[in-house]
């Protein structure tokens, strides 16, 4: 199949347009509006962290579903943000929602904050970590009780602490 100019064109404005909506970047991004207490330059988070966790943590990424260990993890112990190590979620609160990503009813105190994603068009709520405003994933309202909450994160973005290490 042939493209000729005009059809050329506007697939490109159309794919630069689908890339802003997305809010797909080069730039780095704050994933919530700071300031917080721990705060890198771009170069220290990059050396930190994993190719993957860099994505989501600091562009706000998602990674595929079903693709963390954490998926798996069913010890106890605690689920900590993987750029700052604050303790985000505990083995008590976690659940398997059957999306692919690793649920949770319930963050610990003071430890996650939320803000409003409308990056696909439509308002979401997305949970970062209180200390460094890393992005960890999106909650939702229909998961189990007691809160009927679904903490749903990446699981690129945590670290998980066995309770007896």
């Amino acid at each position: 199949m042939k493209l000729d100019r005009r059809q050329f064109i506007g697939t490109g404005v159309g794919a630069a347009g689908c890339v802003a909506l997305l809010g797909w970047s080069a730039a780095p991004v704050a994933a919530a509006k700071g300031p917080f207490p721990v705060t890198l330059p771009d170069a220290e988070w990059r050396k930190r962290l994993s190719p993957a966790a860099y994505r989501v943590l600091r562009h706000e990424d998602t990674e595929a579903p079903f693709s963390s260990p954490l998926n798996k993890e069913h010890r106890a112990g605690t689920f900590v943000c993987a750029g700052c190590k604050l303790p985000n979620f505990t083995s008590k609160t976690k659940f398997d929602s059957g999306t692919g990503w690793p649920s949770f009813w319930q963050p610990l105190p003071n430890a996650v904050a939320t803000s409003s994603d409308d990056l696909l068009g439509y308002t979401r709520t997305e949970v970062h970590c209180r200390r460094c405003g890393g992005h960890l994933g999106h909650v939702f309202n229909d998961g189990p009780k007691p809160t009927g909450l679904r903490y749903c994160m990446n699981g690129v973005a945590l670290g998980f602490v066995p309770a007896n290490a």
